[in-house]
């Protein structure tokens, strides 16, 4: 039997990916995506605000389509308190209380952030059962919608997860992480003649992850008979100097001018200086592991 997936997110940068991976998955029969405006002329889509919508109206959507999956990859990384809390920490609470109303037997998948971790010890590869210390409000709004998926799941009132996502990079990326950043830096100075860009310091480590691996990681999530934990770590399970990754896009791109590190880092980001994933509770539990390497991923992030 094929399942009903109901993908909210669905015209982001992890969702794209996302609804790509469904879409070729046998075990999937229905994939409907959600996006906040409605696309009348395509019957794949329905339309719904998770932050404008009240709970009510979320379980009327959900008691409407009748998915056996409800996957969330929407959100914000940028914003201030109050527009990051609605975002990745009240939109959960809805999804959890309609979900729980319309669909108790549904499966319902959310995205967290290796945000959640803040700082931990460089060298060892954090793992989910490491406490969650986040130093900054994005990290918080983030552990918040964690940690009432792990309450929701432990007290057996529904089948949730939340996937903690590392820094994804791949196709489609957006300006809003530092890759992103740098590739819309080196397109500018392509087009005006610039002979360097700026970003923020580089001397940071980061767990890059491939956006279709994340992809391929929340569908076997999503399809898998049986969750045994409800948090999962999603990520390479390697640590990468930010000044290598942004010079092996640099070389994708066939940019040869200077990056210059004088901004400043951003907040969700700046106090920690080494993280990666332990990724083996999610290869024991999904037999899920990533696939594509760093710099085959750098060089879709250039030119998808």
């Amino acid at each position: 039997m094929t399942a009903t997936v109901l993908l909210f997110g669905a015209s982001g940068f992890l969702g794209r990916s996302v609804a790509d991976f469904l879409a070729h998955d046998m075990r999937v029969g229905t994939l409907i995506k959600a996006s906040r405006r409605q696309r009348p002329d395509d019957p794949g889509w329905v339309g719904h605000d998770l932050v404008a919508g009240s709970v009510d109206e979320l379980a009327m959507l959900l008691e409407r389509v009748g998915p056996d999956v409800v996957i969330n990859c929407a959100g914000r990384l940028a914003g201030d308190t109050v527009a990051l809390m609605e975002a990745n920490a009240l939109v959960t609470a809805r999804l959890l209380e309609a979900t729980k109303t319309a669909l108790p037997t549904a499966r319902l998948v959310v995205l967290g952030s290796a945000a959640e971790y803040g700082e931990v010890t460089p060298g060892r590869p954090v793992a989910e059962e490491d406490a969650g210390n986040p130093v900054s409000v994005y990290g918080v709004t983030r552990l918040a919608s964690t940690r009432l998926i792990e309450l929701a799941a432990g007290e057996g009132a529904l089948d949730a997860v939340s996937l903690r996502v590392f820094n994804p990079i791949g196709p489609g990326l957006p300006p809003e992480n530092l890759l992103g950043r740098a590739a819309q830096g080196i397109r500018a100075a392509f087009r005006s003649g610039a002979d360097h860009i700026t970003l923020g310091p580089l001397d940071a480590y980061r767990d890059f992850v491939d956006v279709r691996d994340v992809a391929a990681a929340i569908g076997a999530a999503a399809l898998a008979d049986h969750l045994p934990r409800p948090v999962l770590n999603v990520g390479s399970g390697v640590a990468v100097r930010a000044r290598e990754a942004v010079a092996l896009l640099a070389q994708a791109a066939g940019f040869i001018g200077h990056v210059r590190e004088s901004a400043g880092a951003p907040a969700r980001s700046r106090q920690v200086q080494w993280i990666a994933a332990d990724v083996n509770r999610i290869h024991g539990a999904l037999g899920w592991k990533p696939v594509h390497d760093l710099e085959g991923s750098i060089r879709a992030s250039w030119e998808g």
